[in-house]
């Protein structure tokens, strides 16, 4: 069974998707006051389409409402995901 979950890297500034150790996608993010801006999600080519980058951005943005943070998804994909899930719509800044 293959083990995935998302960390968090703050001196790299984005969230990455690790499976079985390996780090499958990552997702940007820069910070200030309380609101973050996600700029950019990448999946390793070779897995895309297989629901990997939605576990990558709910894992980050669990994270960020765990933080009390609010979100602009400048980036395309995160802006679906998050139109999509409307549980997450919380989320975005003002």
């Amino acid at each position: 069974m293959t083990e995935t979950s998302v960390r968090r890297d703050e001196e790299r500034c984005r969230y990455e998707l690790v499976e079985d150790g390996v780090v499958v996608g990552h997702a940007a993010f820069r910070g200030l006051n309380g609101v973050v801006v996600m700029p950019h999600t990448e999946i390793d080519p070779r897995r895309r389409g297989t629901g990997l980058g939605a576990k990558l951005v709910q894992g980050a943005l669990d994270d960020l409402r765990q933080r009390g943070s609010k979100v602009v998804p400048s980036c395309w994909y995160v802006a679906e995901f998050i139109d999509g899930h409307p549980d997450y719509a919380d989320l975005l800044a003002d």
